[in-house]
């Protein structure tokens, strides 16, 4: 299997698209799942989402199923949904209140921190304290809940070294969950994820987007923007910080992180149909200055904070050809829906792109399936999806080679 894999990682080659088979072979996406997915971490959910004891929801990917849960001490546990007893699936619903976890095959009764508190009819001498449900690494920062199925993986704090001064000004923590949308895409997950990654496509396909936001301009009328909205955000109340470690500069098993500010176009100040503002500003923000702030945390998470809302995109693999791409839009926790925000008025830019977004990727699939397709070279405006495709065959390459070492091949 390996050796198939290192084959198919043979024929890549620098500053081109993938070949086929990365997209297509059952064995990569099997490897992908266990050297990227179970060893990275993952954004899960916004706290916000399960404010009292009891509350939880699931974290689905790639036929693994988490219960996401706030115990009776408040803190947020991740416990794996298979029952110690035969694996049974504990909680069907995708979110809830539950005062105890209770697996209606054979009754056994866990804790909200996954203990076994309850078990009938056991043999003599059942120790419970060792048939608790999995438990999961997990992380809450700025408000955002990240889980690590690998106990053994990197620890978290290179992400919270680098992005917690400046995220500070955001206040993520005191935000709440205006909206969440999932959008089913029928095509591998890499897909997806380079789309995101390059505005090659924006002026022909998302002309809402192009209207207000800088990437797709001339190099030095993008700098000579970017440089006035860095002189405006002190007065505001945001950093000049810049975190561009994403991709090539991560550490090991998916703890990429950045930090990106960029310019808005023809006076926008937020991300609207009209470039007006949406909702209240942030935390301790005080104004707007003219830009946003491109976030990635992980593998397969990205982020858009404006000075008033915040925009999070998570990408899963369901399955070889199905990814979810589930979008939270963040609003202050004091705003009122109706009153301080409408809705529609804060979804509709990247409503609009995502379903734009949906097709062209599907569409992407359909050609790479093709038997004659052949990886065409990258634009320099694909430039951060060639990071990530870098990344993608380094980690691909090193899991590989470590499971052929481990197999004494």
């Amino acid at each position: 299997m390996n050796a198939g894999i290192n084959r198919i990682l043979d024929t890549c080659q620098a500053g081109y698209a993938l070949p086929g088979a990365l997209y297509q072979d059952p064995q990569v996406y099997e490897c992908e799942i266990r050297a990227i997915f179970l060893k990275s971490w993952l954004y899960v959910g916004h706290q916000s989402r399960i404010p009292a004891r009891g509350d939880y929801f699931l974290f689905e990917i790639a036929g693994e199923s988490v219960i996401v849960v706030r115990d009776v001490d408040g803190q947020i546990n991740a416990l794996l949904n298979v029952c110690r007893h035969r694996g049974s699936r504990i909680c069907d619903e995708p979110e809830g209140h539950e005062p105890r976890l209770v697996c209606r095959y054979h009754g056994w009764t866990y804790g909200l921190d996954g203990s076994l508190r309850a078990a009938a009819r056991t043999p003599e001498g059942f120790d419970r304290s060792q048939f608790g449900l999995r438990r999961l690494r997990t992380k809450v920062f700025a408000g955002l809940i990240f889980v690590n199925f690998d106990a053994g993986a990197a620890p978290f704090d290179a992400i919270e070294r680098d992005l917690e001064e400046p995220l500070r000004p955001y206040r993520l923590e005191r935000t709440k969950v205006a909206h969440r949308q999932n959008y089913a895409i029928a095509s591998n997950w890499k897909l997806a994820v380079e789309n995101y990654c390059e505005c090659y496509h924006c002026q022909p396909a998302h002309p809402e987007y192009s209207v207000g936001h800088g990437r797709a301009i001339p190099e030095a009328e993008y700098a000579s923007l970017l440089e006035q909205v860095m002189e405006r955000a002190p007065a505001v109340g945001l950093t000049q910080h810049l975190v561009r470690r994403s991709w090539l500069d991560s550490d090991a098993f998916g703890v990429d992180r950045g930090f990106d500010r960029y310019p808005l176009l023809r006076g926008h100040r937020s991300g609207s149909r009209d470039g007006g503002p949406v909702a209240p500003l942030l935390g301790s923000i005080t104004g707007y200055d003219g830009g946003t702030t491109d976030l990635h945390l992980g593998p397969m998470t990205f982020g858009l904070a404006y000075c008033d809302h915040v925009v999070l995109y998570r990408f899963t693999p369901r399955g070889q050809r199905s990814t979810d791409c589930e979008i939270t839009w963040l609003v202050n926790e004091s705003a009122v829906e109706g009153r301080d925000y409408d809705r529609a008025a804060l979804t509709w830019l990247w409503d609009v792109t995502t379903l734009a977004d949906k097709e062209i990727i599907e569409r992407n699939q359909a050609g790479v399936d093709s038997r004659y397709y052949e990886p065409g070279p990258l634009s320099p405006m694909e430039d951060f999806t060639q990071r990530f495709l870098n990344w993608y065959l380094a980690t691909m390459g090193d899991a590989a080679r470590s499971a052929a070492a481990a197999a004494g091949g």
